[in-house]
């Protein structure tokens, strides 16, 4: 047992709960354990928000793959900052002003439909299960390949830390906590990475132009070296981002739209520098490596390439950056799924808030003990793919096209997430329809959209009264729209049809 990665584990998660724990509470009504009081920098946001998007599925699952498939992998870790560029121009500012808690928030507050604000939350809570599973799982394989020690035992570890965080204050310990790690990560991962690259002697890269092992692609596209394959996880990753709940809470922790703009700026500086990772592990995995399972190459490099207790303290502080980032993401989803689900089924506060963190960190640990562990890679891409099916035209429309309705807006999000779930499930039953079956986002994405237009185009009469207001809010700028005082759209805030 490396005694050396068990201190790493620890030394991680118990910074992580004393930052979260000794962040100072501005307030304890909802806005605090919803928003972080509205009231967080946007260098520190940029932080944040590029911590938990630097997943398991960033820092050990996309190297892995570029070891295992080789050159065309190289492009996944561009996906996410093209989702920025997209969010950046057509999101981020419109649905800052509008001034709601949640993607549910906003379903609700433009289309005055309390139903389709439930229906949403069903999708964000899929979607966010779908992350939390991800990196649940990754800490097990870390927790059994690197000490022996059960899975069970990282999934436990990572689950307690995040609550303990989340109990703490809500999104505003969680943000802590995220910031200071993404540091962290980075030091830690660059840092590894240059000893590794120094010993490995800066061998010639000749080999890793355009190499790669053939092989199936897993659910989403996730491995597929193929254009195709590749031009469909990039898809789905720009159209994706726009609806991740994790990612998009964070536009609401801003004073306004020009700092939630400042946010954004700021994470695609940090993840353009984060990019590096991936690469860097790919390049040397592949190398030193061979034959390692995706989510293994990252973690087993520093004892191959430095046997010994050089080795065995590299992998150890490699270790602590790991669970950084399961940590990171952990807890970012889970405030924001867990704020989504108690501000629907209850009234908002901290009381109702703890209780849905809980309620979906149990289901989380339900699902990884009752399904085997998968690539890392393939989970959060899932959840890319059926974000980007959903919440990606609810919020384009929805911000941009005033004859949007919630009969419209249900039927994207049932064909949309209907036909990404059907083709993932015919991949994964062997069923084999070509690039359908393992590349969704082509399909599923239009489809969506298109059912959302026409059925909205014959339904008129639901379209939502006021609706020139709403669009007038969004986009003009603070002081000439004077929107006031926005209070959550908790049921019955709003009149519904």
């Amino acid at each position: 047992m490396n005694v050396a990665v068990l201190t790493g584990i620890a030394f991680v998660l118990v910074l992580g709960v004393m930052v979260g724990a000794a962040r100072p509470r501005r307030s304890s009504g909802a806005s605090d354990f919803y928003v972080a009081a509205r009231g967080v920098p946007a260098w520190w946001n940029g932080a944040a928000i590029t911590s938990e998007f630097t997943s398991a599925a960033a820092c050990l699952g996309a190297a892995g793959l570029i070891a295992t498939r080789g050159g065309p992998m190289v492009w996944y870790p561009m996906g996410a900052s093209a989702g920025f560029v997209v969010i950046l121009a057509l999101v981020v500012a419109p649905l800052r002003r509008a001034g709601t808690y949640t993607l549910p928030d906003f379903a609700e507050w433009r289309l005055r439909s309390a139903r389709l604000r439930r229906f949403t939350t069903c999708f964000v809570l899929v979607i966010g299960l779908t992350f939390l599973v991800a990196q649940l799982h990754a800490a097990g394989v870390a927790v059994r390949l690197l000490t022996g020690l059960p899975p069970w035992l990282g999934w436990a570890a990572v689950a307690g830390a995040a609550l303990a965080v989340a109990l703490a204050g809500g999104l505003g310990s969680v943000t802590s906590v995220q910031a200071a790690q993404f540091w962290l990560k980075l030091i830690v991962f660059l840092g590894v990475g240059a000893v590794c690259w120094w010993t490995s002697g800066a061998r010639p890269l000749a080999w890793f132009e355009g190499v790669y092992r053939a092989g199936d692609g897993g659910p989403a596209g996730a491995g597929d070296p193929s254009l195709p394959g590749v031009l469909s996880v990039l898809l789905a990753c720009a159209l994706g981002t726009m609806g991740l709940p994790h990612v998009i809470v964070r536009l609401y922790t801003n004073r306004d739209g020009r700092s939630a703009r400042r946010s954004i700026v700021a994470t695609q500086v940090m993840l353009a520098v984060f990019c590096v990772v991936p690469p860097l592990y790919g390049i040397l995995g592949q190398a030193h490596a061979p034959g390692a399972a995706a989510d293994e190459v990252v973690l087993l490099l520093p004892a191959r390439m430095l046997p010994g207790v050089a080795g065995e303290v590299l992998t150890g502080v490699l270790a602590a950056g790991a669970f950084a980032a399961f940590l990171a993401t952990t807890g970012g989803v889970l405030v924001a799924v867990g704020g989504a689900m108690s501000a629907c089924l209850t009234r908002a506060g901290g009381g109702s808030f703890r209780l849905g963190v809980a309620v979906v960190l149990l289901a989380a640990l339900a699902l990884t003990a009752g399904t085997a562990p998968r690539a890392s890679v393939a989970l959060v891409l899932l959840g890319f793919s059926l974000s980007a099916a959903t919440f990606c035209p609810l919020l384009v429309l929805g911000i941009w096209w005033r004859r949007l309705t919630d009969v419209g807006a249900a039927a994207g999000f049932a064909l949309g997430g209907g036909v990404t779930a059907a083709l993932v499930a015919c991949e994964q039953a062997g069923v084999k329809m070509g690039a359908l079956t393992s590349n969704p986002v082509p399909v599923a994405v239009p489809v969506a959209f298109a059912s959302m237009v026409a059925t909205s185009l014959v339904t008129p009469g639901r379209i939502p009264r006021g609706v020139g207001r709403m669009m007038a809010r969004m986009h003009l700028p603070e002081h000439l729209s004077n929107p006031g005082t926005y209070r959550s759209s908790l049921p019955g805030n709003h009149s519904s049809h």
